[in-house]
């Protein structure tokens, strides 16, 4: 039995698996085709909207909109390419940056084939309209999906269209799933208990204590008594022909079923199942951060960090010189860092604090947590305060990019000392160190920075690495940007 602890990402994906497999009763079939009514519905009402709108734009302008005939050969096109990327099944979790993706690509390619098909009916084809119609359309399907998932998530966190669940096993990794399930409500899935008749004994204050409500054959009695909609199959003692019957029996009673797999850490999201006979393979994608994949971004990386940097020279060189009036010399601060490979170097930034005072030389970080924040006696200027709280500290880094020690993306990269003692603590943390590390990474725009569970910062740096794209990359930049935005709005008191 592995006692890692398991990937939050992987997580998703495991009960996403379970929420999409076609449930087998009349009970359970209705809420899976409802959702599927209603995005279909949603989507429909906004690409009738749409449309609308950019004919009567297309009158105001004086120009002539895509004909009726066009516009349901799109839509046919359009909705079936939908439907066919998986956008009209039930999931967990939200995906909007991905699905926003997804339905430009649909729309461009529905369009080209409704536009390629005009010109080989009529013989003529006017490409500016079908663009008009492209940009009203991405816009209003976007905005209609985003609105839907903004209310699903609340309405989940309000505590409805909560899924009751039963997780077999409790184990660490069963603990573990039930504990971030609880922190997740927006997932819809609430954990009530766990069957198990060798249970690991945890501490009851635990926010993952829930009741052990049985053994594997009572299954059928707790699903009665609790309503158990979803069952997760955690990492069990129980022999394997005792859970394919378990399995066979939420199939018979239309309780969906989700399993956590053997070696889940290398589950991505590119993982192919074969299948010989039988017996199931996955295959998961090969790893190297030595191909020529991540020398392109690396490459890329330091071109866009010298356009960034040529961009906000004007801020820069206005940061500078706040720090230099308000507390002299040095500008920068420099800290050794430990980055790709276990090589050192002196990461930089905007200084916000005065000199260093024997405080911080007795500070004692807390056990399980990454370092962070202010250590020791608070010493930020005022304009110290200011950089830190917009990140804008963090600008200089921009040279690390351009000089080679780091990537715009990537794992955040930790002192020599703290490096050290992580590695021979943290499951997998040395993992972490097969890229370059970041100015941001999947970890940060998450939540886990600062003095948060360095085991969980080390979970999320290893999934950004075994799936790591340019997508994956552009995504996690929005949602630094989206965060940084969100910074500068001042909150309430």
């Amino acid at each position: 039995m592995s006692a890692a602890p398991l990937t939050e990402a992987t997580l998703d994906r495991v009960v996403d698996a379970a929420a999409l497999s076609p449930p087998r009763s009349a009970e359970s079939r209705f809420p899976v085709a409802g959702w599927t009514a209603l995005v279909f519905g949603v989507d429909g009402l906004m690409f009738i909207a749409g449309s609308l709108a950019a004919q009567f734009g297309a009158h105001r302008a004086g120009t002539t909109p895509v004909a009726a005939r066009w516009l349901v050969i799109f839509a046919v096109v359009l909705f079936a390419l939908l439907a066919a990327r998986g956008l009209y099944r039930r999931s967990l979790q939200t995906h909007m940056l991905d699905d926003a993706g997804t339905i430009l690509l649909a729309l461009a390619l529905s369009g080209a084939f409704a536009l390629s098909l005009q010109v080989l009916v009529t013989g003529t084809g006017d490409a500016k309209l079908f663009l008009r119609e492209y940009a009203f359309l991405a816009v209003y399907l976007i905005a209609g999906r985003t609105s839907l998932q903004w209310a699903m998530v609340n309405a989940r966190r309000a505590g409805m269209l909560r899924r009751p669940t039963l997780i077999i096993g409790r184990g660490r990794i069963g603990t573990t799933l039930a504990g971030r399930l609880q922190g997740k409500p927006e997932l819809g899935l609430d954990p009530v208990g766990f069957l198990d008749k060798d249970p690991l004994e945890v501490d009851p204050a635990c926010a993952c204590a829930l009741p052990v409500l049985g053994a594997s054959w009572d299954l059928e009695r707790v699903v009665a008594e609790h309503g158990i909609k979803q069952v997760v199959v955690a990492f069990s003692t129980a022999p394997d022909d005792v859970l394919l019957r378990l399995l066979r029996r939420c199939d018979e009673l239309g309780v969906d079923v989700a399993i956590v797999p053997r070696f889940y850490e290398r589950v991505g999201e590119d993982v192919r199942v074969e299948h010989l006979g039988g017996v199931s393979l996955l295959v998961p994608r090969s790893v190297d951060p030595h191909t020529w994949r991540f020398a392109f971004k690396y490459t890329a990386d330091r071109i866009v960090a010298a356009l960034v940097l040529a961009l906000v020279l004007p801020v820069f060189l206005l940061i500078s010189l706040a720090v230099l009036v308000s507390m002299g010399r040095p500008v920068f601060f420099r800290q050794t860092r430990v980055g790709r490979d276990g090589k050192r170097f002196d990461m930089l930034k905007f200084r916000s604090m005065t000199n260093t005072t024997n405080s911080e030389a007795t500070f004692v970080l807390p056990e399980g947590v990454g370092p962070g924040g202010v250590e020791g006696a608070d010493r930020r200027t005022a304009l110290g305060r200011i950089l830190r709280d917009t990140s804008l500290d963090e600008l200089p880094q921009l040279l690390n990019v351009v000089k080679g020690d780091m990537s715009l993306v990537g794992p955040r990269p930790e002192r020599p000392e703290f490096a050290h003692r992580f590695e021979s603590t943290v499951y997998r943390y040395g993992d972490r160190q097969r890229v370059k590390a970041g100015i941001t990474g999947w970890a940060q725009v998450h939540g886990l920075r600062g003095r948060t569970s360095i085991a969980d910062r080390a979970e999320w740096d290893n999934f950004y690495i075994e799936n790591f794209s340019l997508w994956l990359d552009f995504k996690i930049v929005l949602m630094t940007a989206a965060e940084l935005f969100r910074s500068l709005i001042p909150r309430p008191s």
